[in-house]
């Protein structure tokens, strides 16, 4: 059985549509329109897409290359979507334009005219499809789902735990990328060896090439002992390398050197060490706006983004929401008759009206409120003086009443500040006037890291 989305005509759906193959109601195959840029200048050759994310630039790297003086190493992008083509400015500094007007993010029509910076293409529907293979399964590893995103998502992550390339993971907070990541190394054939997180953002960068590279007792003031770095803890299996774009530029030259070469130098050291370590990253920040700003180095993006992985947020696979559910209330203990209640048709239905901002995180914080308080919160609370919060228990001492009340205003102030600055635990220290080490505890003590 065939499925797909009427977006108009039959000729705007034949051209512009996502067609979906289903077998016993499993979705097993996409069809794909493809599209096609024509460069204003007559002798620039036709390009026509063959993947759903297309990204235009000046470098050599780019799906299109534009050798043109106003277009930035990494210009613009362009996507297929359930509902049509959407083109995407990367932070360019010459912008994006569709019909002489600058966007940020618009859809395309069949013969708009793209302008980045100066130079032009027309964009053409209509030139076909292409067949893209989804996954049978509804898990891979950690990670569950039937919706068609995840299906796509299993089957690239299933290719990509087959290889040992190097793979950068982006997408929106809380989307599950230290999952995927233990999920890619945990299907490789690396899944014996070591699995190793290091967290750019939440370790101070005057520590942080320590972190990754080691040092050698006596090195700098208080290296009392010689130590090992992360790039040797992980030799022989796999190094996650969590908020990649929170790496401090004065380290960015020393983590190409070492994608290249596969050697690493302690901190005081004076000879190389080999290393075999697979390195996933990921962020949660635009890198290609970074690199386009000078803020991230593009020969590290280009190393980095061998396979890039884009997760995609909660709320483009709705489908899921019973098998997330079900999978977070059986992590955390919950017995069958738990699970019947939480994952009845009401509670999902409200579920799927939610617009979850924070992805499978907040969701997962949502159904253990839910689960703590016995009672259907409303969707989006913060355990606000207006949420239906119980009142204090006078039964318990005054000390063990006043801990658990601290206990919930931390986590629900923890839980916004992290929303508030899409998870930088650095932008989110400063704005609290914390010290970063002791949010870090409080997020560790909240298991909200």
């Amino acid at each position: 059985m065939t499925l797909g989305r009427n977006l108009g005509s039959m000729e705007d759906m034949d051209q512009s549509t996502i067609v979906i193959t289903r077998l016993q109601d499993q979705p097993v195959k996409m069809e794909v329109p493809r599209f096609a840029l024509q460069p204003a200048n007559p002798h620039g050759e036709l390009f026509v897409s063959e993947e759903p994310r297309c990204i235009i630039g000046s470098h050599p790297s780019s799906h299109l290359t534009l050798e043109h003086p106003t277009v930035s190493r990494c210009h613009a992008e362009i996507r297929v979507e359930e509902n049509g083509f959407r083109i995407l400015d990367s932070g360019s500094a010459n912008g994006t334009r569709v019909d002489g007007v600058r966007v940020n993010d618009a859809w395309l029509r069949h013969g708009a005219t793209i302008t980045l910076g100066e130079a032009e293409l027309q964009f053409r529907m209509g030139e076909g499809r292409y067949d893209i293979k989804l996954a049978a399964e509804e898990s891979f590893g950690e990670l569950v789902g039937r919706s068609v995103a995840m299906r796509r998502l299993f089957a690239v992550l299933q290719r990509c735990a087959s290889v040992s390339a190097t793979v950068l993971l982006e997408g929106e907070t809380g989307t599950g990328k230290e999952a995927t990541a233990a999920s890619i190394h945990a299907q490789s054939k690396r899944a014996d060896g070591p699995f190793v997180v290091v967290d750019a953002g939440a370790i101070p960068p005057n520590l942080l090439e320590s972190e990754l590279f080691g040092h050698e007792k006596g090195s700098f003031t208080g290296a009392s002992a010689t130590r090992i770095g992360a790039f040797e803890a992980a030799h022989g299996g796999t190094l996650f390398l969590d908020e990649i774009g929170e790496l401090p530029q004065d380290l960015q030259p020393k983590l190409l050197r070492v994608l290249e070469q596969r050697r690493i130098r302690r901190v005081g050291a004076s000879s190389y060490r080999d290393v075999d370590v697979r390195i996933i990253a990921a962020t949660n920040r635009t890198l290609r706006a970074s690199v386009n700003d000078g803020e991230f180095r593009p020969d590290l993006f280009y190393r980095l983004a061998v396979i890039t992985v884009e997760l995609p947020p909660l709320r483009q696979r709705l489908d899921d929401l019973e098998l997330l559910v079900d999978a977070l209330l059986r992590r955390s203990g919950a017995q069958d008759s738990e699970v019947a209640r939480w994952t009845e048709p009401g509670f999902l239905a409200q579920l799927s009206r939610g617009s979850w901002p924070g992805n499978v995180r907040e969701l997962r914080n949502y159904i253990e409120r839910c689960r703590v308080l016995e009672t259907v919160m409303p969707l989006g609370s913060d355990l606000g003086p207006s949420a239906d919060v119980p009142a204090p228990s006078a039964s318990l001492p005054f000390q063990d009443a006043k801990a658990r009340a601290v206990d919930r205003f931390e986590r629900a102030y923890l839980e916004e500040l992290l929303k508030e600055h899409n998870d930088n635990v650095s932008a989110a220290a400063r704005a609290a006037e914390m010290n970063r080490p002791y949010l870090h505890r409080l997020l560790r003590k909240h298991r909200l890291r």
